[in-house]
Parts: structure tokens; sequence; C-alpha cells
């Protein structure tokens, strides 16, 4: 499965891999090289698909057809 099939939920998972194996310390440079660049290839597809959600979200709330960054409105305390 390439990368970019990959879910949100799978591609943070494999990160986490990558991390943790990093944080152990005892990996070759070589291989450590490899590990960051994996890394830093699911990091940007997070970040991608997290963005194309976001611009899910705001075409489904918006209310009067303008574009506007979605807030989260805290309750009034009565």
């Amino acid at each position: 499965m390439s990368d970019e099939q990959l879910t949100f939920e799978e591609a943070m998972q494999n990160l986490e891999k990558i991390v943790a194996k990093l944080e152990e310390g005892d990996v070759p440079l070589e291989k450590a090289i490899d590990y960051f660049q994996e890394g830093m290839k699911l990091s940007k597809l997070c970040h991608d698909k997290l963005q194309h959600v976001e611009k899910q979200m705001d075409f489904i709330l918006r209310e009067d057809g303008q574009i506007a960054p979605f807030e989260l409105q805290e309750e009034e305390k009565s």
C-alpha cells in the first residue's frame, strides 16, 4: 500500500512507530536517516489530510454561503 492510500490513523500509527524506534537511540545512522525521511513523508501526509478535512468542514459549516473560519463558541454561563 502506498503512503497516499493510508488512512490518517494508519499514517499516524506508522509515524509513532518510527518515532519510538528513533527514540531508542540504538539505530544505525543510515537506518535513522531512512526512518527520518519516512517520518517526514508521513508527517506531510497527515498534515495534508487534516487540511483537506478542515476545508470540508468549512464548506459544510458555512451558513450564509460565505467562507468563514470555523470557531468553537463557548457556552454562556447562566
